[in-house]
Protein backbone atom coordinates (compact mmCIF):
# COMPACT_ATOMS: atom_id res chain seq x y z
CA UNK A 1 0.00 0.00 0.00
CA UNK A 2 0.77 3.10 -0.92
CA UNK A 3 0.85 6.66 0.85
CA UNK A 4 -0.90 8.60 -2.07
CA UNK A 5 -3.01 7.08 -4.73
CA UNK A 6 -0.67 7.11 -7.51
CA UNK A 7 -1.85 3.90 -8.77
CA UNK A 8 -4.33 4.35 -11.82
CA UNK A 9 -6.77 2.45 -13.40
CA UNK A 10 -8.47 3.51 -16.77
CA UNK A 11 -11.29 1.56 -17.60
CA UNK A 12 -13.37 2.31 -20.98
CA UNK A 13 -16.99 2.82 -20.75
CA UNK A 14 -18.82 -0.39 -22.56
CA UNK A 15 -15.67 -0.25 -25.09
CA UNK A 16 -16.95 -1.98 -27.97
CA UNK A 17 -20.54 -0.66 -28.44
CA UNK A 18 -19.60 3.01 -27.63
CA UNK A 19 -16.85 3.16 -30.37
CA UNK A 20 -20.21 1.85 -32.58
CA UNK A 21 -21.91 4.75 -31.40
CA UNK A 22 -19.38 7.20 -32.32
CA UNK A 23 -19.13 5.98 -35.81
CA UNK A 24 -22.45 5.71 -36.41
CA UNK A 25 -24.34 8.66 -35.21
CA UNK A 26 -27.64 7.24 -35.81
CA UNK A 27 -27.06 4.72 -32.83
CA UNK A 28 -26.01 7.39 -30.28
CA UNK A 29 -28.53 7.28 -27.33
CA UNK A 30 -29.61 3.56 -28.50
CA UNK A 31 -29.13 0.23 -27.01
CA UNK A 32 -26.19 -1.60 -28.98
CA UNK A 33 -25.50 -4.65 -28.60
CA UNK A 34 -21.72 -6.42 -29.83
CA UNK A 35 -20.74 -9.87 -30.29
CA UNK A 36 -21.81 -13.60 -32.33
CA UNK A 37 -24.92 -13.02 -33.70
CA UNK A 38 -25.54 -17.03 -34.65
CA UNK A 39 -27.71 -18.66 -32.34
CA UNK A 40 -25.41 -19.19 -30.20
CA UNK A 41 -23.76 -16.36 -30.13
CA UNK A 42 -22.42 -14.32 -26.78
CA UNK A 43 -23.00 -10.46 -25.84
CA UNK A 44 -19.34 -9.00 -25.80
CA UNK A 45 -20.58 -5.47 -24.76
CA UNK A 46 -23.59 -4.00 -24.47
CA UNK A 47 -24.26 -0.06 -24.28
CA UNK A 48 -25.78 1.58 -21.16
CA UNK A 49 -28.84 1.93 -22.84
CA UNK A 50 -29.11 -1.83 -23.72
CA UNK A 51 -27.83 -2.70 -19.83
CA UNK A 52 -31.25 -0.94 -18.72
CA UNK A 53 -32.90 -4.05 -20.17
CA UNK A 54 -30.77 -6.31 -18.37
CA UNK A 55 -28.42 -7.29 -20.91
CA UNK A 56 -24.80 -7.78 -20.55
CA UNK A 57 -22.07 -9.37 -21.16
CA UNK A 58 -21.20 -12.83 -21.23
CA UNK A 59 -25.10 -13.12 -21.64
CA UNK A 60 -26.45 -15.58 -24.61
CA UNK A 61 -27.32 -13.51 -27.48
CA UNK A 62 -30.21 -14.99 -27.81
CA UNK A 63 -31.11 -13.85 -24.67
CA UNK A 64 -30.41 -10.46 -25.21
CA UNK A 65 -32.81 -10.32 -28.25
CA UNK A 66 -35.69 -11.44 -26.12
CA UNK A 67 -34.78 -8.74 -23.31
CA UNK A 68 -34.02 -5.77 -26.44
CA UNK A 69 -35.52 -6.99 -29.31
CA UNK A 70 -35.38 -2.86 -30.89
CA UNK A 71 -31.45 -3.35 -30.25
CA UNK A 72 -28.88 -2.45 -32.45
CA UNK A 73 -27.31 -6.10 -32.64
CA UNK A 74 -24.12 -5.68 -34.51
CA UNK A 75 -20.70 -8.01 -35.70
CA UNK A 76 -17.54 -7.24 -34.02
CA UNK A 77 -14.91 -5.08 -35.97
CA UNK A 78 -11.60 -5.83 -33.59
CA UNK A 79 -9.09 -4.14 -36.22
CA UNK A 80 -10.89 -0.99 -35.31
CA UNK A 81 -11.06 -1.03 -31.76
CA UNK A 82 -7.28 -2.17 -31.81
CA UNK A 83 -6.71 0.99 -33.19
CA UNK A 84 -8.75 2.89 -30.91
CA UNK A 85 -7.00 0.96 -28.23
CA UNK A 86 -3.49 1.88 -29.50
CA UNK A 87 -4.64 5.69 -29.38
CA UNK A 88 -5.52 4.94 -25.77
CA UNK A 89 -2.68 3.04 -24.95
CA UNK A 90 -0.44 5.44 -26.49
CA UNK A 91 -1.71 8.60 -24.06
CA UNK A 92 -1.28 6.45 -21.26
CA UNK A 93 2.54 5.82 -21.86
CA UNK A 94 2.41 9.20 -22.12
CA UNK A 95 1.88 9.72 -18.22
CA UNK A 96 4.64 6.76 -16.91
CA UNK A 97 6.76 4.20 -18.39
CA UNK A 98 4.73 1.80 -16.31
CA UNK A 99 1.30 0.63 -18.43
CA UNK A 100 -0.10 -2.81 -17.45
CA UNK A 101 -2.87 -3.42 -20.19
CA UNK A 102 -5.10 -5.73 -19.21
CA UNK A 103 -7.61 -5.55 -22.27
CA UNK A 104 -8.03 -3.52 -25.04
CA UNK A 105 -10.13 -1.13 -22.90
CA UNK A 106 -7.93 -1.50 -19.80
CA UNK A 107 -5.29 -0.57 -18.01
CA UNK A 108 -3.04 0.02 -14.89
CA UNK A 109 -0.47 3.56 -14.47
CA UNK A 110 2.22 3.86 -11.98
CA UNK A 111 1.57 7.53 -11.77
CA UNK A 112 4.59 8.11 -9.46
CA UNK A 113 7.12 6.13 -11.61
CA UNK A 114 6.37 8.76 -14.73
CA UNK A 115 6.76 11.57 -11.91
CA UNK A 116 3.46 12.95 -12.59
CA UNK A 117 1.62 12.89 -9.30
CA UNK A 118 3.05 11.91 -6.10
CA UNK A 119 0.00 13.60 -3.70
CA UNK A 120 -3.41 13.46 -4.06
CA UNK A 121 -3.90 16.43 -5.57
CA UNK A 122 -1.19 15.61 -8.44
CA UNK A 123 -3.14 12.53 -9.00
CA UNK A 124 -7.03 13.97 -9.60
CA UNK A 125 -5.20 16.85 -12.00
CA UNK A 126 -3.50 13.50 -14.05
CA UNK A 127 -6.88 11.75 -13.95
CA UNK A 128 -8.69 14.43 -15.09
CA UNK A 129 -6.20 15.27 -17.88
CA UNK A 130 -6.22 11.91 -18.72
CA UNK A 131 -10.20 12.10 -19.75
CA UNK A 132 -10.14 14.92 -21.59
CA UNK A 133 -7.29 13.58 -23.66
CA UNK A 134 -8.78 10.50 -24.43
CA UNK A 135 -11.97 12.62 -25.33
CA UNK A 136 -10.56 14.79 -27.58
CA UNK A 137 -8.63 12.19 -29.40
CA UNK A 138 -11.39 9.41 -29.85
CA UNK A 139 -14.38 10.86 -28.83
CA UNK A 140 -14.68 8.51 -26.25
CA UNK A 141 -15.62 8.54 -22.48
CA UNK A 142 -13.20 6.21 -19.81
CA UNK A 143 -13.61 5.87 -15.78
CA UNK A 144 -10.79 6.33 -13.78
CA UNK A 145 -9.64 5.09 -10.60
CA UNK A 146 -7.26 6.22 -8.31
CA UNK A 147 -5.87 4.57 -4.78
CA UNK A 148 -2.63 3.39 -3.47
CA UNK A 149 -2.79 -0.07 -4.56
CA UNK A 150 -3.91 -1.77 -7.79
CA UNK A 151 -7.01 -3.42 -6.08
CA UNK A 152 -8.38 0.06 -4.69
CA UNK A 153 -7.89 1.77 -8.18
CA UNK A 154 -10.17 -1.10 -9.85
CA UNK A 155 -12.47 -0.41 -7.11
CA UNK A 156 -12.65 2.89 -7.69
CA UNK A 157 -13.17 3.16 -11.51
CA UNK A 158 -16.00 0.78 -11.41
CA UNK A 159 -17.67 2.64 -9.16
CA UNK A 160 -16.89 5.60 -11.07
CA UNK A 161 -18.64 4.38 -14.06
CA UNK A 162 -19.90 5.38 -16.06
CA UNK A 163 -17.13 8.39 -17.34
CA UNK A 164 -16.57 9.48 -14.06
CA UNK A 165 -12.98 9.77 -11.71
CA UNK A 166 -13.53 8.24 -8.06
CA UNK A 167 -10.09 8.69 -5.72
CA UNK A 168 -9.66 6.72 -2.86
CA UNK A 169 -7.79 8.26 -0.17
CA UNK A 170 -5.35 6.45 1.77
CA UNK A 171 -6.89 5.56 4.92
CA UNK A 172 -10.75 5.21 3.84
CA UNK A 173 -10.18 2.05 2.39
CA UNK A 174 -11.91 -0.20 5.33
CA UNK A 175 -14.96 2.63 5.73
CA UNK A 176 -15.11 2.38 1.98
CA UNK A 177 -14.95 -1.63 1.31
CA UNK A 178 -17.22 -2.55 4.34
CA UNK A 179 -21.18 -1.99 2.89
CA UNK A 180 -19.85 -3.73 -0.66
CA UNK A 181 -20.87 -7.08 -1.85
CA UNK A 182 -17.86 -9.58 -1.62
CA UNK A 183 -18.31 -10.05 -5.76
CA UNK A 184 -16.81 -7.05 -5.71
CA UNK A 185 -13.23 -8.31 -4.64
CA UNK A 186 -10.91 -9.54 -7.49
CA UNK A 187 -11.31 -13.66 -7.21
CA UNK A 188 -15.04 -14.06 -5.74
CA UNK A 189 -16.81 -15.19 -8.74
CA UNK A 190 -20.46 -16.96 -8.37
CA UNK A 191 -19.07 -19.88 -6.86
CA UNK A 192 -17.08 -18.36 -4.14
CA UNK A 193 -19.59 -15.98 -3.77
CA UNK A 194 -22.49 -18.76 -3.07
CA UNK A 195 -20.02 -20.73 -0.78
CA UNK A 196 -19.35 -17.22 1.07
CA UNK A 197 -23.27 -16.65 1.19
CA UNK A 198 -23.96 -19.70 2.62
CA UNK A 199 -21.86 -18.80 5.58
CA UNK A 200 -23.58 -16.11 6.05
CA UNK A 201 -21.01 -13.58 4.14
CA UNK A 202 -22.38 -11.26 2.20
CA UNK A 203 -20.22 -7.76 2.40
CA UNK A 204 -16.32 -7.45 2.01
CA UNK A 205 -17.12 -5.85 5.81
CA UNK A 206 -18.38 -9.13 7.12
CA UNK A 207 -15.55 -10.86 5.35
CA UNK A 208 -12.76 -9.03 7.11
CA UNK A 209 -15.02 -9.94 10.76
CA UNK A 210 -14.57 -13.50 9.48
CA UNK A 211 -10.83 -13.98 9.78
CA UNK A 212 -8.42 -15.35 8.59
CA UNK A 213 -8.51 -18.76 9.97
CA UNK A 214 -12.39 -18.85 9.11
CA UNK A 215 -11.69 -18.24 5.47
CA UNK A 216 -8.46 -20.43 5.46
CA UNK A 217 -11.04 -23.35 6.58
CA UNK A 218 -13.46 -22.33 3.96
CA UNK A 219 -11.64 -21.67 1.09
CA UNK A 220 -8.06 -23.01 1.79
CA UNK A 221 -4.74 -21.48 2.52
CA UNK A 222 -4.39 -19.21 -0.43
CA UNK A 223 -7.85 -18.04 -1.67
CA UNK A 224 -8.67 -17.70 1.91
CA UNK A 225 -5.37 -15.84 3.07
CA UNK A 226 -5.67 -13.60 -0.05
CA UNK A 227 -9.46 -12.54 0.23
CA UNK A 228 -8.77 -11.85 4.14
CA UNK A 229 -6.28 -9.44 2.95
CA UNK A 230 -8.12 -7.70 0.12
CA UNK A 231 -11.07 -7.37 2.22
CA UNK A 232 -8.53 -5.41 4.92
CA UNK A 233 -7.81 -3.28 1.64
CA UNK A 234 -4.28 -4.35 1.73
CA UNK A 235 -2.80 -5.21 -1.93
CA UNK A 236 0.98 -5.14 -2.53
CA UNK A 237 1.30 -5.91 -6.11
CA UNK A 238 3.05 -3.66 -8.37
CA UNK A 239 2.43 -2.37 -11.88
CA UNK A 240 4.30 -4.79 -14.58
CA UNK A 241 4.81 -3.15 -17.66
CA UNK A 242 5.55 -6.39 -19.26
CA UNK A 243 3.25 -9.65 -18.52
CA UNK A 244 4.34 -13.24 -19.57
CA UNK A 245 1.92 -14.67 -22.00
CA UNK A 246 1.16 -18.05 -20.38
CA UNK A 247 -0.31 -19.95 -23.43
CA UNK A 248 -2.69 -19.45 -26.89
CA UNK A 249 -5.10 -20.88 -27.47
CA UNK A 250 -8.39 -20.04 -30.38
CA UNK A 251 -11.76 -21.92 -30.14
CA UNK A 252 -14.96 -22.16 -32.40
CA UNK A 253 -18.88 -22.24 -31.28
CA UNK A 254 -20.94 -23.51 -33.94
CA UNK A 255 -24.68 -23.00 -34.68
CA UNK A 256 -25.16 -26.44 -35.15
CA UNK A 257 -24.16 -29.10 -33.33
CA UNK A 258 -21.25 -31.59 -35.08
CA UNK A 259 -21.77 -34.86 -35.61
CA UNK A 260 -19.42 -36.12 -38.59
CA UNK A 261 -16.23 -37.76 -37.27
CA UNK A 262 -14.79 -36.46 -40.15
CA UNK A 263 -15.89 -33.04 -39.99
CA UNK A 264 -14.95 -32.74 -36.39
CA UNK A 265 -11.41 -33.67 -37.24
CA UNK A 266 -11.06 -31.25 -40.13
CA UNK A 267 -11.80 -28.56 -37.60
CA UNK A 268 -9.44 -29.30 -35.17
CA UNK A 269 -7.10 -29.40 -37.89
CA UNK A 270 -8.33 -25.75 -38.77
CA UNK A 271 -8.21 -24.89 -35.34
CA UNK A 272 -4.41 -25.84 -34.94
CA UNK A 273 -3.28 -24.18 -37.76
CA UNK A 274 -4.68 -20.59 -36.33
CA UNK A 275 -3.46 -21.95 -33.15
CA UNK A 276 -0.05 -21.94 -34.42
CA UNK A 277 -0.46 -18.90 -36.46
CA UNK A 278 -0.86 -16.73 -33.41
CA UNK A 279 2.01 -18.97 -31.34
CA UNK A 280 4.35 -17.74 -34.10
CA UNK A 281 3.23 -14.05 -34.44
CA UNK A 282 3.93 -13.96 -30.49
CA UNK A 283 7.37 -14.91 -31.14
CA UNK A 284 6.88 -18.36 -29.04
CA UNK A 285 6.83 -22.00 -28.91
CA UNK A 286 5.48 -24.63 -26.46
CA UNK A 287 5.69 -27.87 -25.25
CA UNK A 288 2.12 -28.76 -24.08
CA UNK A 289 -0.89 -29.26 -26.60
CA UNK A 290 -4.48 -28.89 -25.13
CA UNK A 291 -7.54 -30.00 -26.81
CA UNK A 292 -11.03 -28.23 -25.50
CA UNK A 293 -14.57 -30.20 -26.49
CA UNK A 294 -17.73 -29.20 -25.16
CA UNK A 295 -20.48 -31.77 -25.86
CA UNK A 296 -24.09 -31.13 -27.17
CA UNK A 297 -25.24 -31.37 -22.71
CA UNK A 298 -22.61 -29.08 -22.11
CA UNK A 299 -20.11 -31.11 -20.41
CA UNK A 300 -16.20 -29.97 -21.64
CA UNK A 301 -13.52 -32.02 -21.73
CA UNK A 302 -9.68 -31.03 -21.78
CA UNK A 303 -7.05 -33.35 -23.26
CA UNK A 304 -3.42 -32.37 -22.98
CA UNK A 305 -0.26 -33.69 -24.59
CA UNK A 306 3.40 -32.93 -23.47
CA UNK A 307 5.59 -33.04 -25.96
CA UNK A 308 9.35 -33.46 -25.22
CA UNK A 309 10.26 -30.54 -26.62
CA UNK A 310 8.80 -27.29 -27.76
CA UNK A 311 7.43 -26.48 -30.88
CA UNK A 312 5.66 -24.22 -33.03
CA UNK A 313 5.25 -26.98 -36.18
CA UNK A 314 1.72 -27.09 -37.69
CA UNK A 315 1.98 -30.76 -38.52
CA UNK A 316 3.22 -31.46 -34.67
CA UNK A 317 0.44 -29.49 -33.32
CA UNK A 318 -2.00 -30.82 -35.90
CA UNK A 319 -0.86 -34.67 -35.08
CA UNK A 320 -1.22 -33.88 -31.35
CA UNK A 321 -4.80 -32.57 -31.74
CA UNK A 322 -5.98 -35.13 -33.65
CA UNK A 323 -4.13 -38.19 -31.05
CA UNK A 324 -6.18 -36.30 -28.23
CA UNK A 325 -9.59 -36.01 -30.41
CA UNK A 326 -9.76 -39.62 -30.59
CA UNK A 327 -9.60 -40.21 -27.31
CA UNK A 328 -12.86 -37.88 -26.93
CA UNK A 329 -16.81 -39.33 -27.49
CA UNK A 330 -18.40 -37.44 -29.55
CA UNK A 331 -21.35 -39.31 -30.91
CA UNK A 332 -23.87 -37.36 -29.30
CA UNK A 333 -22.62 -33.93 -31.01
CA UNK A 334 -20.19 -31.18 -30.23
CA UNK A 335 -21.39 -27.26 -29.91
CA UNK A 336 -18.05 -25.80 -29.33
CA UNK A 337 -14.27 -27.36 -30.02
CA UNK A 338 -10.91 -25.57 -29.05
CA UNK A 339 -7.12 -26.01 -29.67
CA UNK A 340 -4.21 -24.31 -27.54
CA UNK A 341 -0.62 -24.99 -26.72
CA UNK A 342 0.80 -23.61 -23.39
CA UNK A 343 4.77 -24.23 -21.63
CA UNK A 344 5.48 -21.77 -23.70
CA UNK A 345 9.04 -20.92 -24.98
CA UNK A 346 11.24 -18.48 -26.73
CA UNK A 347 12.76 -21.03 -28.53
CA UNK A 348 12.01 -24.77 -30.22
CA UNK A 349 13.27 -28.42 -29.96
CA UNK A 350 14.53 -28.07 -34.31
CA UNK A 351 16.65 -25.11 -33.09
CA UNK A 352 18.37 -26.95 -30.14
CA UNK A 353 19.06 -29.94 -32.78
CA UNK A 354 20.01 -26.96 -35.36
CA UNK A 355 22.63 -25.70 -33.08
CA UNK A 356 23.80 -29.08 -32.01
CA UNK A 357 24.46 -29.31 -35.88
CA UNK A 358 26.24 -26.14 -36.06
CA UNK A 359 28.60 -26.94 -33.03
CA UNK A 360 29.44 -30.53 -34.77
CA UNK A 361 30.16 -28.82 -38.10
CA UNK A 362 32.70 -26.25 -36.68
CA UNK A 363 34.81 -28.94 -35.17
CA UNK A 364 34.31 -30.98 -38.12
CA UNK A 365 35.53 -27.78 -40.62
CA UNK A 366 39.54 -28.50 -39.79
CA UNK A 367 38.76 -30.78 -42.56
CA UNK A 368 37.59 -29.33 -45.31
CA UNK A 369 37.98 -31.74 -47.68
CA UNK A 370 35.96 -33.75 -45.62
CA UNK A 371 33.32 -31.45 -46.27
CA UNK A 372 33.13 -31.72 -50.09
CA UNK A 373 30.78 -34.44 -51.66
CA UNK A 374 33.03 -37.66 -53.34
CA UNK A 375 30.28 -37.90 -56.34
CA UNK A 376 26.37 -37.42 -57.29
CA UNK A 377 25.46 -40.33 -54.74
CA UNK A 378 27.00 -38.09 -52.09
CA UNK A 379 25.10 -35.33 -52.71
CA UNK A 380 21.92 -36.21 -50.71
CA UNK A 381 18.75 -36.90 -51.62
CA UNK A 382 16.54 -35.41 -54.30
CA UNK A 383 14.99 -32.16 -52.74
CA UNK A 384 12.33 -32.63 -55.38
CA UNK A 385 11.34 -36.20 -54.11
CA UNK A 386 12.49 -35.53 -50.15
CA UNK A 387 9.03 -35.23 -48.04
CA UNK A 388 10.78 -36.28 -44.62
CA UNK A 389 11.51 -32.76 -43.81
CA UNK A 390 9.19 -31.28 -41.41
CA UNK A 391 9.18 -27.66 -43.47
CA UNK A 392 7.86 -30.12 -46.69
CA UNK A 393 4.99 -31.43 -44.66
CA UNK A 394 3.74 -27.87 -43.28
CA UNK A 395 3.99 -26.16 -47.17
CA UNK A 396 2.12 -28.36 -48.62
CA UNK A 397 -0.70 -28.46 -46.42
CA UNK A 398 -0.38 -24.25 -45.99
CA UNK A 399 -3.45 -24.04 -48.48
CA UNK A 400 -6.11 -26.53 -46.67
CA UNK A 401 -5.73 -29.10 -43.51
CA UNK A 402 -3.67 -31.93 -44.91
CA UNK A 403 -5.12 -34.63 -45.70
CA UNK A 404 -8.57 -34.00 -45.83
CA UNK A 405 -9.40 -33.65 -49.64
CA UNK A 406 -12.68 -31.68 -50.90
CA UNK A 407 -13.33 -30.41 -47.23
CA UNK A 408 -15.97 -28.23 -46.82
CA UNK A 409 -15.59 -24.62 -47.09
CA UNK A 410 -11.70 -25.24 -47.20
CA UNK A 411 -10.82 -21.42 -47.96
CA UNK A 412 -7.25 -20.53 -49.75
CA UNK A 413 -4.23 -18.39 -47.68
CA UNK A 414 -5.85 -15.29 -48.78
CA UNK A 415 -8.84 -15.44 -46.23
CA UNK A 416 -11.51 -14.32 -49.19
CA UNK A 417 -13.38 -17.57 -47.67
CA UNK A 418 -15.83 -18.25 -45.25
CA UNK A 419 -15.62 -20.79 -42.40
CA UNK A 420 -17.77 -24.28 -43.37
CA UNK A 421 -21.78 -24.59 -42.66
CA UNK A 422 -22.54 -23.73 -39.16
CA UNK A 423 -18.88 -22.54 -38.33
CA UNK A 424 -19.31 -19.32 -36.30
CA UNK A 425 -15.65 -19.01 -36.18
CA UNK A 426 -13.96 -15.81 -34.50
CA UNK A 427 -16.70 -14.17 -34.95
CA UNK A 428 -18.24 -15.97 -32.18
CA UNK A 429 -16.76 -14.08 -29.14
CA UNK A 430 -16.87 -15.68 -25.98
CA UNK A 431 -16.79 -12.84 -22.93
CA UNK A 432 -15.73 -13.15 -19.79
CA UNK A 433 -17.08 -10.95 -16.92
CA UNK A 434 -15.10 -8.05 -18.07
CA UNK A 435 -16.12 -8.49 -21.61
CA UNK A 436 -12.95 -9.14 -22.55
CA UNK A 437 -12.96 -11.44 -25.60
CA UNK A 438 -11.84 -14.46 -25.99
CA UNK A 439 -12.03 -14.97 -29.88
CA UNK A 440 -9.20 -14.64 -32.29
CA UNK A 441 -9.12 -11.43 -34.71
CA UNK A 442 -6.45 -13.01 -36.72
CA UNK A 443 -8.37 -15.72 -38.57
CA UNK A 444 -9.72 -15.42 -42.07
CA UNK A 445 -13.46 -16.06 -41.07
CA UNK A 446 -12.81 -12.42 -39.09
CA UNK A 447 -10.96 -11.05 -41.64
CA UNK A 448 -13.91 -11.55 -43.83
CA UNK A 449 -16.48 -10.41 -41.73
CA UNK A 450 -15.11 -7.20 -39.87
CA UNK A 451 -14.76 -6.33 -44.12
CA UNK A 452 -18.45 -6.95 -44.93
CA UNK A 453 -19.08 -9.46 -46.86
CA UNK A 454 -18.19 -13.42 -46.66
CA UNK A 455 -18.85 -16.20 -49.64
CA UNK A 456 -21.21 -18.65 -49.41
CA UNK A 457 -19.73 -22.40 -48.38
CA UNK A 458 -17.97 -23.51 -51.18
CA UNK A 459 -17.15 -20.40 -52.98
CA UNK A 460 -13.80 -20.00 -53.72
CA UNK A 461 -11.31 -17.01 -52.63
CA UNK A 462 -12.15 -14.09 -54.68
CA UNK A 463 -15.90 -15.20 -55.74
CA UNK A 464 -16.93 -12.20 -53.49
CA UNK A 465 -20.04 -10.82 -55.92
CA UNK A 466 -22.24 -12.96 -56.76
CA UNK A 467 -25.86 -14.36 -55.51
CA UNK A 468 -23.89 -15.61 -52.17
CA UNK A 469 -22.45 -12.93 -51.03
CA UNK A 470 -23.35 -11.60 -47.45
CA UNK A 471 -23.18 -8.61 -45.51
CA UNK A 472 -22.40 -8.78 -41.87
CA UNK A 473 -24.45 -6.46 -39.96
CA UNK A 474 -22.90 -3.54 -38.62
CA UNK A 475 -19.87 -4.14 -41.08
CA UNK A 476 -18.46 -0.74 -43.12
CA UNK A 477 -19.39 -0.52 -47.24
CA UNK A 478 -18.65 2.45 -49.43
CA UNK A 479 -21.04 2.59 -52.42
CA UNK A 480 -19.46 3.96 -56.20
CA UNK A 481 -22.30 6.66 -55.55
CA UNK A 482 -23.46 7.12 -52.11
CA UNK A 483 -19.99 7.25 -50.34
CA UNK A 484 -19.26 5.89 -46.89
CA UNK A 485 -21.52 3.71 -45.01
CA UNK A 486 -22.63 0.86 -42.85
CA UNK A 487 -24.66 -2.28 -43.61
CA UNK A 488 -28.23 -1.83 -40.97
CA UNK A 489 -29.00 -5.85 -42.41
CA UNK A 490 -29.60 -8.23 -44.92
CA UNK A 491 -31.74 -10.92 -46.74
CA UNK A 492 -33.73 -12.08 -49.54
CA UNK A 493 -31.22 -11.18 -51.72
CA UNK A 494 -31.03 -7.61 -50.37
CA UNK A 495 -28.66 -5.52 -48.26
CA UNK A 496 -29.38 -2.20 -46.53
CA UNK A 497 -27.40 0.43 -45.97
CA UNK A 498 -26.83 3.84 -43.99
CA UNK A 499 -25.02 6.30 -45.05
CA UNK A 500 -23.26 8.45 -42.49
CA UNK A 501 -20.16 9.35 -40.89
CA UNK A 502 -18.25 9.93 -37.48
CA UNK A 503 -19.05 13.37 -36.30
CA UNK A 504 -21.98 13.97 -39.14
CA UNK A 505 -25.86 13.69 -38.17
CA UNK A 506 -27.63 10.40 -38.86
CA UNK A 507 -27.70 9.46 -42.79
CA UNK A 508 -30.02 8.05 -45.12
CA UNK A 509 -30.45 4.30 -45.96
CA UNK A 510 -30.99 2.87 -48.96
CA UNK A 511 -31.26 -0.80 -50.04
CA UNK A 512 -29.65 -2.49 -52.85
CA UNK A 513 -29.55 -6.16 -54.43
CA UNK A 514 -26.72 -8.25 -52.56
CA UNK A 515 -24.74 -8.34 -55.40
CA UNK A 516 -24.72 -4.59 -56.81
CA UNK A 517 -21.29 -3.92 -58.40
CA UNK A 518 -20.93 -0.44 -56.96
CA UNK A 519 -21.33 -1.81 -53.08
CA UNK A 520 -17.88 -2.68 -51.73
CA UNK A 521 -16.87 -3.47 -48.26
CA UNK A 522 -14.62 -0.76 -47.09
CA UNK A 523 -11.93 0.38 -43.89
CA UNK A 524 -13.68 1.86 -40.96
CA UNK A 525 -13.39 5.54 -41.08
CA UNK A 526 -11.75 7.37 -37.92
CA UNK A 527 -13.62 8.31 -35.21
CA UNK A 528 -11.84 11.72 -34.65
CA UNK A 529 -10.15 13.40 -37.74
CA UNK A 530 -7.84 11.38 -39.55
CA UNK A 531 -6.25 9.51 -36.50
CA UNK A 532 -4.29 5.66 -36.95
CA UNK A 533 -7.94 4.03 -37.18
CA UNK A 534 -8.45 5.74 -40.63
CA UNK A 535 -5.99 2.55 -41.34
CA UNK A 536 -8.25 -0.12 -39.12
CA UNK A 537 -8.90 -3.18 -41.27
Amino acid sequence: MRAAPTILHLDMDAFYASVEQASKPSLRGKAVIVGGLGPRGVVATASYEARRFGVHSAMPMAQARRLCPNGAYLIPRFRLYQAVSEIVMGLLRELSPLVEPLSLDEAFVDLEAGGVAFDSAAARAAGERLRADIRAATGLSGSVGLAGSKMLAKVASEEAKPAGLLLIEPGTERELLAPMSVRTLPGVGPVTGQHLRRAGITTVGELAEAGEDELVRMLGRSHGVGLHRMALGLDDRPVVAERDTKSVSVEDTFDVDLHDRVRIRYEVQRLADRCVGRLRDSGHSGRTIVLKVRRYDFSTLTRSETLRGPTDDIAVVREAAARLLESVDTTGGVRLLGVGVSGLADYTQEDLFAFALAAEGEEAGSDPAGLEPAGPDAAGPDPATDTAGAGGAVEAGSDGPAGVVGAPGAVGASGAGLDPVGGVGGAQVSAGADGAVEAGPDGPDVAAEERGADVAPGSGPGEGVGVGRRWGAGSDVRHAVYGAGWVQGSGVGRVTVRFERPGSGPGRVRTFRVDDPELAPSDPLPLVGDGPAAAAG
